[in-house]
């Protein structure tokens, strides 16, 4: 069912206080994605590759038209430790949070919340230089 057919299916945000219990196909890595294991009412990711869709503006309301693929770009953790996932659009370029699901896949998980400590912002191999230049002995003991 496409999104136009969706919009009339449904009154204006249904999607916020129904759950979603429709099964789909991932648009990135297609593999079939059930409502089924979650942990909640409102699967929005796909639990292989994290990956959503681009389909609200606000959480629920299918109002948008863009569709891009949202790409799982990092993770940030709740004030009572609840993970969730941080998506960019790869049209727009619009960012947006879900929570982690139940049956998330915990690699991919691990590997967006390490992929700063991997990739740091400055080169490692002057680590040493940076840290004398700071004030610091230059080395770990």
């Amino acid at each position: 069912m496409n999104r136009e057919n969706k919009r009339k299916q449904y009154e204006k945000g249904y999607y916020k206080t129904h759950p979603c219990n429709e099964t789909f196909v991932c648009k990135n890595c297609g593999r079939t994605v059930v409502p089924e294991g979650a942990g909640s009412d409102h699967r929005n990711h796909c639990p292989n590759c994290l990956y959503s869709l681009h389909v609200d503006i606000e959480p629920g309301d299918r109002e948008s038209d863009c569709g891009g693929h949202m790409e799982p770009v990092s993770v940030w953790v709740k004030n009572k430790g609840e993970w969730t996932i941080i998506h960019r659009c790869k049209m727009c370029g619009a960012l947006s949070s879900n929570r982690i699901a139940a049956d998330d896949n915990p690699m991919k998980l691990m590997s967006i919340a390490m992929k700063p400590i991997g990739n740091p912002p400055f080169p490692l191999e002057r680590i040493e230089e940076m840290t004398m230049l700071m004030g610091g002995e230059g080395y770990l003991k």
